[in-house]
């Protein structure tokens, strides 16, 4: 023991008495530091591949909605080639139909029971249409389900119906058609009305 107090065998290797000195690569024990390569715990931090606000929920493989989500322009290119190939039986219904005072007089509802047939049958077997196919994409379920229900499909088409008003059916389909498109654009899950009608049905990218 020398004067003062001090003992030099005591701390051999200059160890301070005041405390323990930290290991090489430690921080000292102020507070508990993060490791190298995690972020401080302010806070839990979102994962790889996850939303912070979670805005936009996972799809199952497809991930964000918004990432895989077909875009408007597609998605109008897709009902035009659709229109296109339902025209051909509206044409052959038109013919048939033509001296039938009571057949001509039920066109419309004709015809718009042949479209919904059509959206529902192929979404619900299919997934996608033929213009969706076409240009690759498909009808997600709500939840991301890649099963569509037939009561899921006729919610998202039940707009088609306005086809049925009698002289202004084709106008009111028409603003019905612009309104989805307004919608579409404007939502950053690229779902319309219709979509969000059904339940969160989704057109994304096959």
């Amino acid at each position: 023991m020398t004067s003062g107090g001090y003992d030099p065998n005591q701390y051999p290797q200059g160890d301070q008495p005041y405390g323990q000195q930290p290991q090489y690569g430690q921080q000292p024990q102020y507070g508990q530091q993060p490791q190298y390569g995690q972020q401080p715990q302010y806070g839990q931090q979102p994962q790889y591949g996850q939303d912070p606000y979670g805005q936009y929920p996972q799809q199952p493989g497809f991930g964000n909605y918004n990432s895989q989500a077909g875009d408007l322009g597609t998605r109008l290119g897709a009902r035009v080639i659709d229109l296109l190939i339902l025209f051909i039986p509206y044409t052959i219904l038109t013919v048939a139909v033509r001296d039938s005072f009571v057949l001509t007089s039920l066109l419309g509802v004709i015809w718009t029971a042949i479209m919904i047939g059509y959206y529902v049958g192929m979404e619900t077997s299919q997934g996608t249409t033929i213009g969706k196919k076409l240009l690759g994409l498909k009808v997600l379920a709500p939840g991301g389900a890649a099963k569509i229900d037939p009561i899921t499909s006729l919610k998202r088409n039940l707009f088609l119906l306005a086809s049925i008003i009698p002289c202004i059916g084709t106008l009111v389909s028409l603003g019905l058609a612009i309104y989805i498109a307004v919608t579409i654009s404007q939502d950053p899950n690229k779902q319309g009305w219709h979509d969000k009608f059904a339940g969160g049905t989704q057109v994304v990218k096959a």
